[in-house]
């Protein structure tokens, strides 16, 4: 099985390349080839030739949103694509010319293309976002809730949904939409997600690092762990298109807490000492953004699906904790 994955180098990519070669096979079948795609070469992960099934891996440092830059990469015809790659949330939102040609104009080029080499059995999995809703919205939400993003990674967001949707019914390619819950605790530094904060304020104080909070601590967020959204990334490429049905979306089951209840389970795990590294700072624009996001659903549909979730907030914590220290 040949697997192609955009947004390889992102932290998301990295921990599903390594989950693939651990596992050495997907949907049942033998991993021959991994292509990995971002925009700086990816790391590849160890792999002992001794160990059964060892895939090829190809690395490529590639611009997706330029023009023709996908062609050789299908001309490969990929059995699956994980398109994981994107300009998260406030990058999109700053750089509106940037979000449209990398969050929508590459998703239609690799549609396009998928299209033209008349690709129908390729599994694509594209990571989407709870950023699709948003605005006045009813309390509880489900998968058939109206898509109303109030920004334009949302926005973008929402339109590949509706085209992988589309190309799907016309049996161009087999496509399916994972909606990701905000991730807590991501690794490694503070990037230009609007979310970001939801995991510096652990990570940071768990290291010993002064962190921000720039939303009000009654702020709720939808949230999963790394390890989970990892899970369903698998998952969702192994699930039959016959389940998923004529909708391709589903939203992941995730966790409805508030960031005083993630800041209580700080002060549990680190101490006063640790609780005492978050600073308060009230950024509006990350507010405005954050607080569009819907924070409660029923995601029946996904539990159908055999999509699960993070048993509790603690277990996230605790995730991380034991990660950080192997």
């Amino acid at each position: 099985m040949h697997i192609l994955i955009t947004g390889a180098a992102g932290f998301l990519g990295q921990r599903l390349i390594q989950t693939l070669v651990a596992r050495g096979e997907l949907a049942g079948k033998a991993l021959s080839r991994l292509t990995l795609v971002d925009q700086v070469v990816a790391s590849v992960p160890h792999i002992s030739e001794l160990e059964p099934n060892v895939p090829e891996v190809q690395t490529q440092a590639v611009d997706i949103s330029a023009p023709g830059s996908l062609d050789a990469l299908l001309d490969d015809r990929p059995d699956v694509i994980f398109h994981l790659a994107a300009v998260v949330s406030s990058a999109a939102e700053e750089d509106l010319d940037l979000g449209w040609s990398v969050n929508f104009g590459a998703t239609h080029a690799l549609l396009e293309g998928c299209r033209s080499r008349n690709l129908s059995t390729t599994r694509l999995i594209m990571a989407s976002s709870v950023a699709v809703y948003g605005g006045a919205l009813p309390p509880i939400l489900d998968d058939m809730t109206a898509l109303t993003p109030q920004s334009s990674y949302g926005t973008q967001k929402a339109m590949c949904e509706l085209m992988i949707n589309d190309y799907s019914r016309r049996g161009l390619v087999d496509g399916r939409v994972l909606r990701l819950p905000t991730i807590v605790i991501r690794p490694g530094r503070p990037n230009a997600a609007a979310s970001s904060f939801a995991s510096s304020i652990l990570r940071e104080p768990f290291n010993g690092q002064q962190a921000i909070c720039p939303v009000p601590t009654d702020l709720k967020l939808f949230v999963m762990s790394p390890g989970r959204v990892i899970e369903a990334l698998i998952h969702g490429a192994e699930v039959s298109g016959t389940a998923f049905g004529p909708s391709r979306s589903v939203m992941l089951p995730g966790i409805t807490i508030s960031v005083a209840e993630m800041l209580d389970n700080l002060r549990e795990r680190g101490g006063e000492q640790a609780l005492a590294l978050v600073r308060h700072e009230p950024d509006p624009r990350i507010t405005a953004i954050v607080s569009s996001w819907p924070v409660a659903f029923d995601t029946y549909r996904a539990r159908e699906l055999g999509f699960s979730g993070d048993s509790g907030f603690s277990d996230i914590v605790d995730a991380f904790l034991n990660e950080r220290s192997t």
